[in-house]
């Protein structure tokens, strides 16, 4: 940015320009008439087919993002529907859905002539025009249901204003404009009607596997549920398979959607109930009611996971998920996290989750396995806190112990931590040496959960490790958060699913508590604030009542970098396997992975920080 401008403030004395030069400019000024021709042209809508991700990005439905992911290019192509347009709109990318330091596409108008232009906001959401111009405007056209634009952006630009597309989570924003604007510089972000909607915008390159001739079909949908007129509601109802439902392979599920609640269902799951009960009550209603039923909380056995601007999620074509059959539960409970910021009231609502099963069993049953920190008030991260990272292991003992001689194949991963959580990363370690990432989201949102399907299949041999990471921001809270199940608490999981099936259901860690204590010996024997450490006194207690200084902070951040861990080796019935697992070493790790470093695009030459004029007409208000 810095060599544009200072190459802009000399005078120009109009040297004898190469041919190369001339060249270039020529095939420029070309490709920005041939831009503005197609800008300028009536059409018919671009093909669905070429597009096949989409997500609504406002609740009333008025803009719609479609892509395509092209790994050969390193790009993505976007394809915005503007349903109304009104003087124009911000679309981009931030670190958390901020609309400072955010990377933007922009096309405004001062209500005569229409720009669009690659931009970027400062701290103060000021936008400035970015001085290399990577958001690549690839069309306009009109059609009866509005404006579609096209445009295209490589994953990395090298351009240190612009956002690295990665793996994991992105937050998209975008923001209206109402009123005419006479350049880039007049736009006051805060003062936008906009919004952000998270997807996962990186989807894996799979080829669709064959499904059975025998498949049947099985939709697990609420009965016609009014949504409540609140911001969020965890909707909770309860189905049951047909009795004497012998074993099958789920082999695929798709969301089922109302039409018109596209933006309203955030997210839905399927769990399967513990097979201790005969039977489960009946129930249809919020999942926190106190009419809900307390057995209820004994189904949490995943089938299907779904989070906004997923598509349908197959199982690879060895292996099925298991349901039905002896030592199998019938009820099943479905779980639909609607998000209505908008309070809309009296929208009637039957979406849900069609399960694809085959009688015909494939070769292995599919497992899910819990990888991370274990359930704990030991593990706790201090207010106060930017970027703190928490680690749990699942070691070289318990995979010699539990996985089959020739391994398991993780296919698809879900991470899941509580409202602190921004970053998870699950690795596999081998002999002490770090060999690939099982899955990482470096953008992590509590808000935005899915299952994912990995783009390359992960093998898992005893003696292996795989140790998985989970950073927090606790910068709003005032006292400590420890690990546990309450929302207010902390999790850090990776629950992957992989093939063929083990006994092996979690395998997690936790500092050693007798460490843990002598921690707090430590604190106190250094504060002058009496702490109280007697027996009756609980773990969270004891760490509320710390005063977070800095030796405090930096004690405990330490303290989970040597302190010997509790493993958590376990099978299905919670038992763990049969060995020692206390005071179990931390792995050592001697060789870690090299962080990619990004591909550059091959640079067009230096183009002019200008936007990009469209003929689309006068512009008004409606």
């Amino acid at each position: 940015a810095g060599r544009m401008q200072s190459s802009r403030s000399k005078p120009c004395s109009c040297p004898s320009l190469k041919l190369r030069e001339v060249a270039s400019m020529y095939f420029t000024m070309v490709a920005a008439f041939l831009v503005i021709l197609v800008v300028a042209l009536q059409g018919s809508a671009p093909r669905e087919s070429d597009f096949p991700y989409k997500v609504p990005l406002d609740l009333q439905g008025l803009l719609e993002l479609s892509w395509n992911v092209s790994y050969p290019e390193q790009a993505v192509h976007f394809q915005l529907l503007i349903r109304e347009l009104q003087f124009g709109l911000l679309f981009g990318m931030s670190d958390r859905g901020k609309f400072e330091n955010a990377d933007l596409a922009v096309l405004w108008s001062d209500g005569h002539n229409s720009y669009f232009g690659d931009a970027w906001s400062d701290a103060k959401g000021q936008l400035h025009m970015d001085s290399q111009q990577d958001y690549q405007l690839l069309g306009a056209r009109r059609a009866p249901e509005g404006l579609y634009l096209l445009f295209r952006r490589a994953f990395s630009t090298c351009d240190p204003k612009d956002y690295l597309i990665e793996d994991g989570t992105v937050h998209l924003i975008y923001g209206i404009l109402e009123k005419p604007v006479h350049s880039l510089h007049a736009i006051n972000v805060s003062a936008l009607h906009g919004g952000l909607q998270r997807v996962q915008l990186l989807k894996p390159n799979i080829s669709i596997p064959e499904l059975p001739r025998d498949m049947k079909t099985m939709e697990i949908t609420a009965p016609d549920v009014v949504i409540p007129s609140q911001e969020t509601t965890y909707w909770c109802y309860m189905a049951e398979l047909p009795e004497g439902f012998p074993k099958h392979h789920i082999v695929m599920y798709e969301p089922v959607i109302t039409v018109g609640n596209e933006a309203l269902v955030h997210h839905m799951e399927v769990f399967q109930c513990t097979a201790d009960f005969d039977s489960f009550p009946h129930y249809n209603g919020p999942c926190d009611s106190k009419m809900k039923p307390e057995r209820l909380n004994y189904c949490r056995h995943v089938l299907a996971a779904w989070a906004m601007g997923a598509q349908a999620f197959y199982y690879p074509e060895e292996a099925g998920l298991a349901f039905g059959g002896p030592g199998s539960s019938r009820y099943l409970r479905l779980e639909i996290h609607y998000h209505n910021p908008l309070v809309f009231k009296g929208r009637r609502d039957s979406s849900g989750i069609r399960l694809f099963y085959t009688a015909t069993l494939r070769p292995h049953d599919a497992g899910i396995m819990e990888l991370g920190l274990v359930y704990t008030p030991v593990m706790a991260i201090p207010p106060g806190e930017d970027s703190f990272t928490l680690t749990g292991y699942c070691t070289d003992k318990c995979t010699q112990l539990a996985l089959p001689p020739a391994g398991i194949h993780i296919f698809a991963s879900q991470l899941h931590t509580h409202l602190a959580g921004r970053a998870v990363v699950t690795v596999l370690s081998r002999d002490g040496r770090e060999q690939q990432v099982v899955n990482a989201d470096r953008h992590y949102s509590p808000h935005f959960q899915e299952i994912r399907m990995l783009k390359e299949v992960v093998a898992v041999f005893p003696g292996d490790e795989l140790i998985t990471t989970c950073t927090y921001n606790t910068e709003d809270r005032s006292r400590a958060t420890v690990g546990g199940f309450g929302i207010l608490e902390e999790m850090c999981v990776n629950y992957v699913h992989y093939y063929p099936q083990t006994q092996l259901e979690l395998c997690k860690s936790a500092v050693d508590p007798g460490y843990l204590h002598r921690y707090f010996n430590l604190v106190n024997r250094f504060n002058d604030e009496e702490i109280c450490m007697c027996p009756q006194v609980s773990v969270p207690q004891q760490f509320y009542s710390i005063p977070w200084n800095t030796f405090n902070r930096d004690v405990l951040k330490s303290l989970y970098g040597f302190a010997p861990i509790s493993m958590h080796c376990n099978k299905s019935s919670a038992v763990r396997f049969p060995g020692q697992w206390e005071k179990q070493p931390l792995p050592s790790i001697t060789e870690r992975l090299r962080e990619p470093s990004p591909r550059c695009p091959p640079s067009p030459g230096p183009q002019p920080a200008v936007p990009v004029p469209l003929q689309l007409g006068q512009l008004r208000r409606d």
